[in-house]
């Protein structure tokens, strides 16, 4: 299958793109470099070093005629798109809307979205947040995500266009960018390899659920071959506050720095948990990896970077 990843230069992307090289597809990148790295997007894919919103972009999608649009490319700082929601939606809406009408009538059948289950259903109701649990994003960067999720419903029903919504829950491991993709892995795995400070945001009793990028790797791959249309949460149904996480990175890393507590941050979000029963049932798909063994693999990375 001919493919386009967008934001293939990225943490997930580029690993997305190098599972789909791996089975044979036709795979080329789009990233603009602003969080992205060059040296992550595969040796075999193409590579065009361009906005999702530009004009060249629109043009690459209607010449090349992808059959497939893995779509990650995106503003994903939650804390930006608090700041600054009208950047958040150029590049999250617009530049998603500028690919999908260059790909309508041009051989696109099908697009993934790299969607979020952290941030799109809010403080949770019930956990673990399935499906089916309302919908109550925080910050612009859930709204995007979840207008992005209904254009997909436009397009299937008024161009036939099929498509997949990958809700991530946070995830981590080698490539995560410690500072364009500001995860706390990333972060805390940098800074106590350095042995600098890292700082715990309020009283670290804030949960989330993390899964490691070789599971959202292989969620991807099942998507792509599932045949029919939704929404899918990718996680692990398991809650681990940012205090557990500390300390396990702390004694994979070995470091002596102890805990440090920072003054919490505005409408930061609690808990936040995604149930996978949907994904399991319809797809085959369980993640294979807890969450120490992912960040003992996660730490050797990063020790290799330094």
């Amino acid at each position: 299958m001919h493919i386009l990843v967008t934001g293939g230069a990225g943490f997930i992307g580029s690993h997305v793109a190098d599972a789909l090289l791996e089975q044979g597809h036709s795979v080329h990148v789009l990233d603009d470099l602003s969080t992205g790295r060059r040296r992550n997007v595969p040796d075999q894919a193409d590579f065009f070093e361009l906005d999702v919103r530009s004009d060249a972009a629109a043009a690459l999608v209607a010449e090349q005629a992808y059959a497939c649009l893995v779509h990650h490319a995106a503003q994903m700082d939650v804390r930006k798109s608090v700041v600054d929601p009208k950047y958040d939606a150029d590049v999250n809406v617009l530049g998603f809307l500028n690919l999908m009408e260059a790909g309508r009538g041009n051989g696109l059948k099908k697009v993934m979205l790299a969607s979020t289950g952290g941030a799109i259903y809010g403080e949770p109701e019930y956990t673990p947040q399935d499906e089916n649990h309302p919908v109550r994003p925080l910050s612009p960067y859930g709204i995007t995500k979840l207008v992005s999720e209904r254009y997909l419903f436009f397009y299937e029903h008024t161009h036939d266009i099929d498509w997949i919504s990958l809700r991530y829950a946070n995830v981590y491991g080698p490539r995560q960018n410690a500072h364009g993709d500001a995860g706390v892995v990333a972060i805390f795995s940098e800074r106590m390899l350095r042995d600098q400070p890292a700082h715990i945001n309020g009283d670290g009793k804030q949960t989330r659920d993390y899964v490691y990028v070789k599971d959202v790797v292989q969620a991807n791959l099942k998507a792509l071959d599932h045949h029919e249309n939704g929404i899918f949460n990718v996680g692990t149904a398991v809650e681990t506050d940012v205090n557990r996480l500390f300390d396990v990175l702390q004694d994979l890393t070995g470091t002596s720095i102890e805990k440090q507590h920072a003054e919490a941050k505005p409408g930061e979000q609690q808990r936040s948990v995604v149930g996978t029963k949907k994904i399991e049932n319809e797809m085959g798909w369980k993640p294979r990896f807890n969450l120490e063994e992912g960040l003992k693999e996660t730490v050797e990375w990063f020790k290799n970077q330094k």
